[in-house]
């Protein structure tokens, strides 16, 4: 099937073949009948892809600090290929969906296959949607117009947080798609609307719904236009549903408000508030965030976890569907809004008219018959070399950000055959697949285990798949490189070890953990000068985690275990490393999360004794700023010591009273040469670079370190 993204590096928007998306618990697979082109979101990405580096820093200047910060701590080069790699990454078009359910997950059991249904599903000819993301449509609303029905659900949310009664006059400022449906629905709450616009077509539109509308310019003040219509008094409230970065409409809703009234932004604007502007009418500002409560609400929306009736009347869902019910009876009419149509094999023309015109409503049409295969041919470029050989051949399952910018690439420098990659969803499988030279993009990671040409595996998937996958490769005979951690629970961690060695040790598959910090050249440098004592060492390793939201997928304990399993076994099994001896204790002392009890703590004081005596403090900590660098390690041992910077520098203080130093140009945590070290294993029969004991062993004390009281 095909979807249509956006490289965000270039500004090109393309059509790309993508396998048919794997169906999870609580999902439905939709196939599009029609899709709408957001003329607001969507123009904007499309503006910020095609513009330059600049372009796009002076777009977002609090990227461009954490840019800063990066440079000052990883260095320049890192720097530049981390965010390179960011912007290659493709971005799925489209929010506002058509089409018939074609399948239903587990648990899915309010539709049924062959309902034509909304959603908030991209421009693909498949869509795969949580199930309170999706609303039947009713008899007598067309496909055409029901694909307008998100949209319409944040004109409908900005209508509700403005809470207009029977009889008020309301200004909507901006008649965008969205503007003009905040008026409809306006109307069709009992309101008169007062709606401004730079179109004169917009205009008169918006007079087609029975609006009074003005036409206006940068040096217009519809204010008196405003309080003339509302009989001298001003506005009861105002929508503003513009996309600037100007003040002007913010300046112009409070200037036409009465006192005490009331304004929405459902767009953007500048926010730099005019405080007398606000100060002597008392106005009230609110911002509308998409289509109504439940939106990024991951329970809500993954988990398919709805909120009572009782207490949240109006939940993205059921706003979906009350636009529905308005177009049912007639109270709004998308169908005025549209201004062409393509079909998705003129993808690229929709796109020009899109940036290139005033366009309303650019609605995509989809062929009633599309391809459902699981697996697609990805390699469009001759250079890709086939299997066989003296060469590895791999697959990925997982092509997210970690392992399109650093795994692949890293492996792919290893001269390996890379031959399928597998994702959930297909984009990036087919995206990168492309990009990297893969053979084949596929959803189905059965096909990788059951294909006897693959040797090896590389696992790079969400956390809590990590055990079943490699159980399941191992089983099938395939050498296994798994992204940390192996397992987030300690009997997910003792099936691994059930399976692995009951395997005959003769041709038992390689399985190892990619803690790549080990394999550093600096990390070398440093075990070299330890090892030269045969005393035991003291470790200190501080890492400077930094904060992420507390509902990224890390956090959740049942998915990505937390940070303390999902990152901070890197440090421990670095430590492991450095004291070349296995852990006989383990302690931690834990900060609570700042995100709330659910969420499992992600900074803590770790002290690990070790069977040689020696010991290692770890600090892991997510409450300081990146502006200071992630890691820095010091090792304590024979009357010296050995300070290891962000893998950047080495610097050894000897106990002669001299020192010694070593800089690398550019950051490396041994990536690459961790890649190289298992490929080499594979290919000339090696034993794994990091032994199983020494897998079982970081990961059984990562896991009960964070299962440790707080």
């Amino acid at each position: 099937m095909r979807q249509v993204l956006q490289n965000l590096k270039s500004g090109e928007t393309f059509l790309l073949d993508v396998p048919k998306p794997a169906l999870g618990r609580g999902e439905v697979l939709i196939r599009s009948a029609r899709s709408v082109i957001s003329a607001g979101t969507e123009r904007m990405l499309v503006d910020f892809g095609k513009a330059g580096l600049v372009g796009k820093a002076m777009q977002q200047p609090e990227k461009v600090r954490q840019v800063l910060n990066k440079v000052k701590t990883d260095g320049a080069v890192a720097t530049f290929d981390a965010v390179a790699g960011k912007l290659n990454e493709p971005l799925p078009m489209g929010y506002s969906n058509a089409g018939v359910v074609v399948e239903l997950g587990a648990d899915v059991n309010e539709l049924a296959v062959g309902d034509r249904v909304v959603s908030n599903g991209h421009h693909a000819e498949l869509v795969r949607v949580p199930r309170n993301l999706v609303s039947r449509i009713p008899d007598g609303v067309s496909d055409e117009s029901a694909a307008f029905t998100v949209i319409g659900s944040i004109a409908l949310q900005a209508v509700r947080l403005l809470n207009p009664t029977l009889g008020e006059r309301v200004g909507v400022i901006g008649l965008g798609i969205v503007g003009l449906m905040a008026a409809q629905i306006l109307r069709a709450n009992g309101c008169r609307v007062f709606a401004t616009d730079f179109s004169d077509a917009r205009c008169d539109i918006a007079r087609a719904f029975g609006c009074q509308a003005m036409t206006v310019n940068e040096q217009s003040d519809p204010s008196d236009a405003a309080r003339a219509f509302s009989n001298g008094y001003g506005l009861d409230g105002v929508i503003i549903a513009t996309a600037t970065d100007s003040r002007g409409p913010v300046s112009s809703a409070a200037r036409m408000c009465r006192k005490r009234g009331r304004i929405v932004l459902v767009g953007t604007a500048d926010l730099s508030l005019s405080r007398d502007e606000f100060y002597h009418k008392e106005l009230t500002f609110q911002v509308s965030c998409s289509y109504g409560p439940g939106r990024y609400e991951k329970n809500y929306e993954k988990k398919g976890l709805d909120y009572p009736i009782g207490f949240v009347r109006w939940t993205e869902q059921r706003n979906m569907e009350a636009v529905l019910d308005l177009m049912q009876d007639g109270s709004i009419d998308p169908s005025v809004l549209v201004s062409s149509r393509y079909s998705l094999d003129d993808v690229e023309k929709a796109y020009d008219e899109l940036t290139n015109s005033s366009s309303l409503g650019i609605v995509l049409e989809y062929p009633e018959s599309v391809p459902m295969q699981t697996t697609v041919k990805t390699a469009v470029n001759s250079g890709t070399r086939p299997a066989g050989g003296d060469r590895c051949v791999m697959a990925f399952a997982g092509a997210g950000g970690y392992a399109s910018r650093i795994l692949i690439p890293a492996f792919k420098q290893a001269d390996v055959t890379l031959h399928t990659v597998v994702s959930a969803g297909g984009t990036t499988a087919s995206f990168h697949g492309r990009q990297a030279g893969f053979l084949y993009g596929t959803t189905d990671y059965a096909t990788v285990l059951e294909n006897p040409e693959i040797q090896a595996v590389a696992i790079c998937t969400p956390h809590n798949r990590h055990a079943d996958m490699v159980v399941d490769a191992l089983k099938h005979g395939k050498h296994v490189f798994v992204e940390k951690p192996l397992a987030i629970r300690l009997e997910e961690l003792e099936e691994i070890r059930d399976v692995y060695e009951t395997l005959p040790e003769a041709n038992r598959p390689i399985l190892m953990v990619g803690y790549n910090r080990r394999f550093s050249p600096l990390a070398k440098s440093l075990k070299e000068a330890v090892s030269r004592d045969k005393s035991p060492v003291a470790v200190a390793y501080l890492c400077n985690a930094g904060e992420i939201q507390g509902d990224h997928w890390t956090q959740d304990p049942l998915v990505g275990g937390g940070r303390i399993i999902g990152e901070a076994c890197h440090f421990i099994d670095f430590s492991m490393y450095v004291a070349g001896s296995s852990i006989v204790n383990a302690t931690a002392v834990r900060m609570p999360s700042p995100h709330g009890e659910e969420t499992p703590p992600d900074s803590a004081a770790m002290n690990l004794e070790f069977k040689n005596g020696s010991i290692a403090s770890i600090n892991y900590l997510a409450n300081g700023t990146k502006a200071f660098q992630k890691e820095r390690v010091e090792v304590f041992h024979g009357g010296s010591i050995t300070q290891l910077n962000n893998f950047r520098s080495l610097k050894s203080y000897l106990s002669s009273g001299r020192s010694r130093s070593r800089s690398l140009f550019r950051q490396d945590k041994g990536q690459t040469d961790c890649a190289a070290a298992f490929v080499d294993a594979v290919i000339n029969g090696k034993p794994s670079p990091i032994s199983f004991e020494e897998l079982y062993e970081s990961t059984y004390w990562s896991i009960r370190l964070a299962m440790s009281e707080p």
